[in-house]
């Protein structure tokens, strides 16, 4: 392994961590994946950036560090601005920023704490899911993994609230109707101009653990919690639904990593 070549650290199953590796993987960039135990990735994503950031992702490049996918997305586009993830145009640059802060705020974490709420109560479900998540032997552990994580995501997001959970629902429903006047208001094809942008690919991947596209990190015939399913269920004929299914089959291309490392 090149020690030049970009290092991301990241958890598999993140809709933020996707949101990384797919402007890596969009701009065809070579780069190595680190995967810690999630839980430790707080310790280790700190002593990167130096009290900087405390969660994942986190990219190393040109030899700095780069914390939270949005800075990660500006470093890659200074690094190899093409193909373009920000418009040229200045106003559509603007709007495609607008709305990848949008999504990022009122989208990313309420969707990581409903998916952990509804996993919380199927406990099998969740330890299938986490030994996947897990780096090396670890994954054999199920029972323990599972317990490790039901409680870590209880204490570090509160996803056992019951209250909690309804208003993530909430805020999903708003980003979702925010998603569908944003496509009417245009052609439907794309949410900024007549091109993929960091707008399209925000969205497409904080959206991902509810769509569960077939290009997505989970497979989509993976088990999943039941109330989760009816609540996506209820959803899914949405334009805003469908639009980022059709994203992921378009632009959601994998490249070859030239290493995965599981720490």
């Amino acid at each position: 392994m090149s020690a030049r070549k970009p290092v991301l650290w990241q958890i598999n199953i993140s809709h933020f961590s996707e949101k990384a590796r797919w402007a890596l993987e969009y701009k065809g960039i070579d780069h190595v994946r680190r995967s810690p135990l999630p839980g430790t990735h707080i310790p280790i994503a700190l002593a990167l950036t130096r009290g900087g950031a405390y969660t994942f992702p986190v990219l190393q490049l040109d030899g700095r560090t780069i914390g939270d996918s949005t800075a990660v997305i500006a470093a890659l586009e200074e690094h190899q601005p093409e193909p373009a993830l920000y418009p040229a145009d200045p106003e559509q640059r603007r709007r495609a920023l607008e709305l990848e802060d949008f999504f990022d705020e009122e989208l990313g974490p309420q969707m990581r704490l409903l998916a952990f709420y509804e996993l919380i109560k199927e406990p099998e479900i969740f330890a299938e899911l986490a030994a996947e998540a897990v780096p090396g032997p670890l994954g054999q552990a199920k029972g323990f993994v599972g317990l490790y994580a039901r409680t870590y995501t209880s204490l570090r997001f509160g996803a056992d609230s019951d209250g909690a959970a309804d208003a993530a629902r909430a805020k999903i429903v708003a980003a979702m109707d925010r998603l569908d006047a944003e496509l009417a208001a245009g052609d439907g094809t794309y949410l900024v101009g007549e091109g993929f942008s960091v707008a399209d690919l925000t969205a497409a991947s904080l959206f991902y653990p509810l769509v569960q596209p077939a290009e997505g990190p989970i497979p989509p015939d993976r088990p999943s919690p039941p109330a989760f399913l009816r609540f996506r269920a209820g959803l899914s004929e949405r334009p805003g639904f469908l639009w980022v299914e059709e994203m992921f089959r378009r632009h959601r291309h994998r490249a070859s990593v030239d290493a995965v490392t599981a720490l």
